[in-house]
């Protein structure tokens, strides 16, 4: 490929504009060679194959799935890797078909969020800081019984996978939630097995997305 570039034949009258505007005309010419094009593909969340399970130390509270839940949002990926994203999701742990795997018999669900009330767990993100590629920051407001607070959660790309012809790629979001934060029981340390249960609630979403 060859490129002419009129600032090769001088003149007596060149000046440093005429110069400058043609190396910027010979610069977007040949810019593709320089800068490698670098595709980003927007993935948005399969809130079927998607769930949250929501869990204290010693004891799984509930397991709430896509099916009977909201969720939405959106990852960018660039080579592989996750660029931007995007979280949303509304849980109703008062759901009669939500599948409840209580280990201490203590413990009801009701007692942690009074679900007759304040039956809906939200989340929306607010920003997305990228570490490196398994290292991810997800920030957002996290709404528990009517309480919001901003949390910050560990987002980790899973990876991509064709699963009937289509392209999935996997997404957890894990973190931790302090009971007292969000005025939630701070009296519920039975014991199971001679182990007390933490004062930590741990949030694990599993995200399905496809392009």
């Amino acid at each position: 490929m060859v490129f002419k570039v009129s600032i090769l034949h001088l003149q007596s009258n060149l000046t440093v504009e005429s110069l400058t505007e043609s190396f910027e005309r010979l610069y977007e010419s040949i810019k593709f060679l320089i800068h490698p094009i670098i595709m980003k593909t927007k993935w948005t969340i399969d809130s079927n194959q998607s769930d949250v399970l929501i869990k204290m130390r010693h004891s799984i509270i509930a397991y709430l799935a896509g099916t009977i839940n909201k969720f939405s949002g959106h990852i960018d990926i660039e080579n592989n890797e996750i660029e931007d994203a995007s979280i949303e999701f509304s849980l109703d742990v008062n759901n009669k078909d939500t599948k409840l795997e209580q280990i201490d018999t203590h413990l009801k669900i009701n007692d942690l969020f009074n679900v007759n009330e304040y039956p809906i767990i939200s989340f929306k993100s607010t920003s997305f800081e990228k570490v490196n590629k398994n290292i991810n920051f997800l920030k957002g407001n996290l709404t528990i019984k009517n309480i919001t607070k901003a949390v910050e959660l560990d987002a980790e790309f899973i990876g991509i996978n064709a699963y009937n012809g289509d392209q999935k790629a996997g997404f957890e979001i894990t973190g931790k939630i302090n009971r007292k934060d969000f005025g939630l029981p701070f009296n519920s340390f039975n014991q199971t097995s001679g182990l007390a249960l933490g004062q930590d609630i741990k949030l694990i979403a599993n995200l399905e997305f496809t392009v």
